[in-house]
């Protein structure tokens, strides 16, 4: 067997999503395997994958029926892929689709395989419902008795309430808070005001119609289930509008609003990623390369000010293996879970206060906020957990390969104090 130290460069090759949809809208009748069916359709449609055999398929989804089970592989066998290709399922959080990538990136750098797909999904419409202790518990007497009359007697002992089902609660299980709930806390904390909020999801808001009406996404989206464009964006939106809006987590004192904050969202996304040999090989572009990624955890529970900040550490970490600076980006792409967690992240950066009092090592400073999310980003898109990452990661390498050289950066946070951030390259 020949042994080599050397690593292969990771190559975006393409990218494709389906566009998002508010939660209970456009996509109420589909689930996990529809939506992320139709995202890796589209992908093999685009880049001519049809009976093609992939290294690898890689994603999930956050919230999934047990029929989701073997999530990606069963997509993989609905589509026109080589049905020999292997797919495996993959969680964390609103980390998913990214973790993905680098999942399948580190693949392909070992020179384990040469291509495969990354991708993630989720569905707030299909939410998995269970039923009450007691009467599942009556159910299975009931599975197990061995008479007619045995039933009836275990069926009667139902009662109204017990046929309730329980609804998944959005919140952490540390705190019982909700992600808005914290969020709250961040923006009180850390002095965000609503008006910055506000303005910060404008702008995300008009960068993206503006992308849109510039063509930007023809070639990565398909249309599906009626939508050809994401259902959240308002290019009508304005100041005037979203100051209207009521405080949507601190009913009195909040500033967190559905306008600065993303909704529940259905979606998926994807990714290609090869080596170069294999793009070429395919006659494939190669769009950008993937050069470092880092993932990193904060304490929350104490410190509920700082449940999404976890991205701060990561890049820190990142730059300082990277040898660079936070200024040494040409375009920058902050998940915006909330306007208030992007905000506090920059300000953060640009504090040494607020850098040692979190506890990082060094203040990274101020970025060109005009290089930041310059096509939008997840409060026009909105967010469907584990189909996040693919869209950033799509975005950022058409923009670099549009550009025709240059660095991004990647931040995407996550539920339980988690973050994910990755550096990519043309």
């Amino acid at each position: 067997m020949n042994h080599t130290n050397t690593l292969k460069k990771v190559a975006i090759v393409g990218y494709n999503r389906i566009p998002f949809a508010r939660a209970n809208t456009a996509y109420t009748e589909v689930g996990n395997q529809q939506m992320m069916t139709a995202a890796l359709d589209g992908l093999v449609t685009q880049y001519n994958l049809k009976g093609k055999l992939i290294g690898e398929v890689a994603g999930g989804a956050v919230i999934k029926h047990t029929y989701d089970n073997n999530l990606m592989r069963e997509c993989v066998l609905q589509t026109t892929l080589d049905p020999a290709t292997p797919a495996c399922d993959l969680q964390q959080a609103c980390d998913t689709g990214i973790e993905s990538a680098i999942y399948i990136a580190n693949k392909i750098a070992l020179g384990q395989i040469e291509c495969g797909i990354a991708g993630g999904v989720d569905s707030i419409s299909d939410i998995p419902m269970a039923v009450s202790d007691k009467l599942r518990r009556i159910l299975l007497h009931v599975r197990n008795a061995k008479s007619i009359t045995e039933k009836i007697k275990f069926f009667l002992k139902i009662r109204p309430g017990d046929l309730a089902p329980l609804v998944p609660k959005n919140e952490e299980v540390q705190t019982g808070l909700s992600m808005g709930g914290h969020t709250e806390i961040t923006a009180k904390h850390y002095k965000i005001s609503r008006e910055d909020q506000d303005n910060f999801a404008l702008k995300s808001h008009l960068n993206m119609a503006k992308a849109y009406d510039d063509g930007f996404f023809d070639d990565m989206i398909t249309p599906f289930n009626g939508l050809d464009r994401d259902n959240n964006l308002r290019k009508d939106s304005t100041l005037e509008k979203l100051a209207r809006l009521k405080p949507a987590f601190d009913k009195i004192n909040g500033t967190l609003t559905a306008g600065n904050s993303t909704p529940l969202t259905d979606g998926a996304s994807c990714v290609l990623l090869a080596s170069e040999e294999w793009a070429k090989e395919q006659g494939l572009p190669i769009l950008a390369y993937i050069t470092f990624a880092e993932i990193a955890a904060i304490e929350y529970v104490k410190n509920q000010q700082n449940l999404l900040l976890a991205p701060l550490f990561a890049v820190s970490n990142m730059l300082d293996k990277a040898g660079l600076t936070l200024q040494d980006f040409d375009y920058y792409e902050i998940h915006e879970a909330f306007a208030a967690q992007v905000l506090a992240t920059l300000k953060i950066w640009e504090s040494p206060e607020l850098s040692t009092q979190i506890g990082l090592s060094k203040t990274l400073g101020a970025i060109d906020r005009e290089k930041l999310n310059v096509k939008g980003s997840s409060l026009a898109a909105a967010h469907p957990f584990a189909a996040t990452g693919g869209r950033i990661i799509g975005v950022m390498a058409k923009l670099l390969n549009e550009k025709g050289s240059g660095r991004g950066l990647i931040s995407i946070c996550a539920a339980g104090g988690q973050g994910v951030t990755m550096i990519i390259e043309k």
